[in-house]
């Protein structure tokens, strides 16, 4: 070969991978880790936390990536986030205010988040659902893989689910699945935590060669309260003073936190982590049935004081922005498809529906605005709901209006409505007008509706 053309053979090599380098920064792989009613200071990261927690592979992801200080969920239980994650949006948009009706699903032809994603992706939904129920076997309308996914290991029915037992805590609803067939007894072996973390791992291997989409939904550390006797037995002699219940809870997170860390390994070690944009987060606050600990934080799951909506959040992708940051702008469950979307320079239709909005320009230091205000609502006269912008908080309820200066009083320890009735008047407002948007909850809508 003479030079010229073996110096374009070069150039046209180095064009090429060029391209393919800057192809494959574009269409990262997308892991999305949510966990189950884990306390916000039930993670090591967070100062508060009891000398019983440990944490290393959630810590280690927390340094490596961007934490967000002030991170929220969409809703105070499981499946309300659940499904304003996978819409992008507030889920009272479509009726969702409780637990119960985002467990009994909605439309089903209604797009999710991996319908959203690039005919590439391959998809996969591992652990807890809660958006639809099994009751129409074999037809599984609100199955995942009938959803977008193009696989799933899974249970669906309620939110919990026995961490040894095939048939769950409830019945034969709580069947698990590889994609739409059930497990049978003889299928099923082991702790059901690890099980879910090694499906995961399974996946990645499979498909580390092309563009993926890992959602893993831990239904840990959510009720029951099990966990092998041994590592039970072993917090229980460590912290005598801890209760069954929180040193079930502490063995329970081991194996979640193990979990975490086996998937980031993996994806480590198959040389995929650079170019993966994770998000890990909780689907609300810690629950005291649990014995959980929310560190400062007011109350637990259920409540929109913070402890029911505050969520430990990290954002890692290295091959776009440094991580070892904290972000204190506040943000919320429902902005990981709109900043997905961004990541992949997608502009769907129906994105003009979303109320989520990507947090890139906040982690790439673009801005430092993001939500004007944030909605929460439970539809219950006695949770209430809750508004905030800025540093105020206004919580209200059947009998009160609650003012808090999120900003000087994390823990909501002062109610400052007496002395700012402006604010109390003007957030007040703001939530008025927002839930006249909101349609009437599913469960009081005539069954007709359903």
């Amino acid at each position: 070969m003479n030079i010229t053309l073996l110096i374009k053979a070069i150039v046209a090599a180095f064009v090429l991978a060029t391209s393919i380098a800057s192809s494959t920064a574009q269409t990262p792989n997308i892991v999305v880790i949510i966990t189950d009613d884990q306390g916000y200071a039930d993670f090591s990261y967070n100062s508060d936390h009891a000398e019983e927690v440990s944490t290393p592979h959630m810590d280690s992801l927390a340094r490596e990536g961007v934490f967000f200080s002030q991170a929220y969920t969409s809703g105070s239980v499981c499946s309300p986030t659940r499904a304003g994650l996978m819409l992008g949006r507030y889920q009272h948009r479509i009726g969702i205010f409780t637990a119960g009706e985002g467990g009994n699903g909605f439309d089903p032809k209604m797009k999710l988040f991996p319908s959203y994603l690039p005919e590439e992706y391959t998809s996969m939904a591992i652990g807890k659902w809660h958006l639809g129920l099994d009751d129409d076997y074999p037809e599984l309308k609100w199955h995942a893989v009938n959803r977008g996914f193009d696989e799933a290991f899974k249970f669906m029915g309620r939110g919990a689910h026995d961490y040894f037992d095939l048939k769950g805590i409830k019945g034969d609803y709580a069947a698990i699945y590889r994609n739409k067939e059930r497990l049978g007894e003889d299928e099923y072996e082991g702790y059901l935590t690890t099980r879910l973390s090694e499906e995961a791992v399974s996946f990645i291997d499979r498909e580390k060669d092309n563009p993926f989409f890992l959602y893993l939904a831990y239904n840990a550390v959510h009720t029951p309260a099990q966990a092998p006797q041994e590592d039970i037995d072993f917090y229980n002699q460590k912290f005598p003073h801890l209760s069954e219940t929180r040193a079930t809870l502490m063995a329970m997170l081991q194996h979640l936190d193990g979990g975490v860390g086996a998937v980031v390994d993996k994806l480590k070690q198959e040389n995929v982590w650079d170019n993966t944009l994770l998000f890990f987060l909780t689907d609300n606050g810690g629950a005291s049935a649990m014995d959980a600990d929310n560190g400062h934080l007011r109350d637990f799951k259920q409540s929109v004081y913070e402890g029911g909506i505050r969520t430990p959040w990290i954002v890692s992708w290295p091959a776009r922005f440094k991580g070892g940051r904290v972000i204190d702008t506040p943000i919320i469950s429902f902005d990981i498809l709109p900043t997905v979307l961004e990541a992949l320079n997608e502009t769907p239709f129906e994105a003009k529906d979303f109320d989520g909005k990507s947090i890139l320009p906040l982690i790439e230091g673009k801005t430092t605005v993001h939500h004007d205000a944030l909605y929460w609502d439970t539809d219950h006269p006695k949770t209430g709901w809750a508004v905030r912008k800025g540093d105020w908080k206004l919580k209200g309820d059947a009998m009160n209006l609650e003012l808090y200066d999120l900003g000087n009083d994390p823990s909501e320890a002062t109610d400052l409505a007496k002395r700012h009735p402006e604010k109390v008047k003007s957030l007040q407002a703001l939530y008025t007008a927002w839930r006249s948007e909101m349609p009437i909850p599913m469960s009081k809508r005539p069954k007709k509706e359903n």
